[in-house]
């Protein structure tokens, strides 16, 4: 196995992680325009591999509650998906698709949170499909499952579930923005060492 931790990437690697998330957000905007009626575009898409507490720096602060759809990837890529949003982004969403404003996730009944799990889902869903068809992949998803909380809280997630492996977490970072709005996301794809191999070995890197 090259790759034994995420910081083990190169540059060259790195770049090709992020044209990939470049495409897999793009295929993710048009699902998320698709489901709002609205013109949605993407910003300039970053990757980074971040230890936990440089996570939370760069997406908020421990405390921050924000609302977050994981989904586990199996099969010929295993790991999980997890996506990230303030309530800026659930406010200005649910908003469009129920026509009711929030100004916290306190305020929220089961309707809005349904309405946050699928908009989560829709946007892994499409993003995999993408990202799958890109690198030609068979990739199973499980049922996706929703939850707000803290920041601090929702990271360690993925630490707990891979921490044997590593202590770092890829994070990519494109923004939609929906008429002029910069709605900020944080998605975070986190394959198992033996599968990120495998990915960069099919794009030749």
């Amino acid at each position: 196995m090259r790759i034994k931790n995420y910081e083990d990437m190169n540059l060259q690697e790195l770049d090709v992680m992020r044209e990939i998330s470049s495409i897999g957000t793009s295929h993710a905007a048009t699902a998320l325009s698709k489901l709002l009626q609205k013109e949605i575009r993407i910003s300039i898409p970053t990757v980074s591999i971040l230890g936990y507490n440089e996570a939370l720096s760069r997406i908020g602060n421990a405390e921050e509650i924000v609302a977050a759809t994981l989904v586990k990837m199996d099969h010929e890529v295993e790991g999980l998906m997890l996506f990230l949003f303030d309530m800026d982004f659930a406010g200005t969403v649910l908003k469009t698709l129920l026509g009711q404003e929030y100004t916290c996730f306190e305020e929220m009944d089961q309707l809005a949170y349904s309405a946050l799990e699928e908009v989560g889902n829709i946007i892994i869903c499409s993003y995999i499909n993408a990202f799958s068809k890109l690198v030609d992949v068979d990739i199973t998803l499980s049922v996706p499952s929703s939850t707000v909380n803290m920041l601090g809280g929702i990271l360690t997630v993925p630490i707990a579930e891979y921490g044997y492996e590593t202590d770092k977490l890829m994070y990519f970072n494109a923004d939609f923005v929906m008429e002029g709005k910069k709605l900020s996301d944080w998605l975070l794809m986190l394959p198992d060492i033996k599968s990120l191999n495998a990915i960069l070995g099919k794009l030749g890197v």
